[in-house]
């Protein structure tokens, strides 16, 4: 914490930096610093790659005016911070700009992080990104005022799935977080439960194609799904987020796969892992070790990598790598 604080006490100007396809963690985090930074006085932006423009359901945290294009993220800066990114790659076409920092911070909370920045704060133990940063601004001194809180809460919340998968501290921290004042209701309601009604039909196309590989990785068991362009016209990204989230659910299989293609390019997928425990407590499997033997990366339980093919041969890939043959 000490060598994040004395980064960020001594920054003259700030660009922090959330990974492609943002979701509340990274961009919760972003803005929370933004705030801190600028009620010191000190210049800051708040930036993504891509999409072009921020999901919906996160248009309303505190903050957002601090959040601009990438195109209008500066070539050089004093100090820039990376934040829920596991590594360069994350951040998209925006990497270059670590080359143009005095000092490049990460403040993360994967496993799988690659400590590509000058000064690395990684705790894998923290449920989200938020909470590393809630404890950074403790130590840095920085109260936690209601603007901030609802940007960590956001976070926290989105990425402990409603505390589905809550660890030591997180309702601690959650029951601070909420005696600021902010709703946490509305909040979760807001970035987890409000989806325009043309997610229905797509959750109809999309699940009705859902595959089960009873015997992959040892018995364990995979269940699949391919989000293809012609399934998500008119539906924001969040909604084809949320897809995982729902076949995870099935009580087959402990591995839940989602192959999301790209709206612009096709061939091209961003793949969901998620992984759970066995009903017996046996461990379940370290999908962060299929998705970086895959070329991504992540948590035990969650992460994700990219893939270009055909689907054939991008089920036979992971099968292959859960230690499953296609078909089997």
């Amino acid at each position: 914490m000490g060598a994040a604080v004395a980064v960020l006490d001594n920054a003259q100007s700030v660009t922090v930096l959330c990974h492609v396809q943002p979701d509340a963690d990274t961009i919760g985090s972003g803005l929370a610093l933004a705030q801190v930074l600028h009620r010191r006085g000190v210049p800051v932006r708040v930036s993504f790659a891509e999409p072009a423009e921020l999901p919906a359901s996160m248009r309303s945290l505190p903050g957002i005016e601090f959040l601009v294009p990438a195109g209008a993220v500066p070539a050089t800066v004093d100090v820039l911070v990376a934040v829920d990114c596991g590594s360069a790659g994350r951040l998209g076409s925006l990497r270059d700009r670590l080359d143009g920092a005095r000092t490049t911070l990460v403040l993360d909370h994967h496993r799988s992080n690659t400590r590509f920045g000058m000064v690395n704060v990684i705790d894998e133990s923290a449920e989200s990104t938020a909470g590393l940063v809630a404890r950074i601004l403790d130590a840095w001194g920085e109260p936690i005022d209601r603007g901030v809180a609802h940007c960590l809460y956001a976070g926290l919340v989105t990425d402990t799935g409603s505390f589905k998968w809550a660890r030591p501290g997180s309702h601690a921290l959650a029951e601070r977080l909420l005696a600021t004042g902010i709703d946490g209701a509305t909040i979760t309601r807001t970035l987890m439960d409000t989806h325009p009604f043309g997610w229905l039909p797509m959750l109809s196309r999309v699940l009705a194609t859902a595959q089960l590989e009873r015997t992959a990785a040892g018995g364990a068991g995979l269940v699949y799904v391919f989000v293809r362009q012609a399934d998500v016209n008119g539906v924001r990204s969040e909604e084809v987020e949320s897809v995982v989230d729902i076949v995870r659910t099935t009580a087959e299989a402990q591995i839940a796969a989602v192959f999301k293609e790209s709206r612009t390019e096709s061939g091209h997928w961003t793949v969901s892992l998620r992984s759970h425990d066995a009903a017996d407590g046996t461990p379940g499997v370290d999908v962060a070790g299929v998705a970086a033997a895959l070329g991504g990366g992540g948590h035990r339980y969650a992460a994700g990598y990219s893939a270009t093919g055909a689907p054939e041969p991008l089920i036979a890939a992971l099968l292959a790598e859960l230690g499953s043959p296609a078909g089997a």
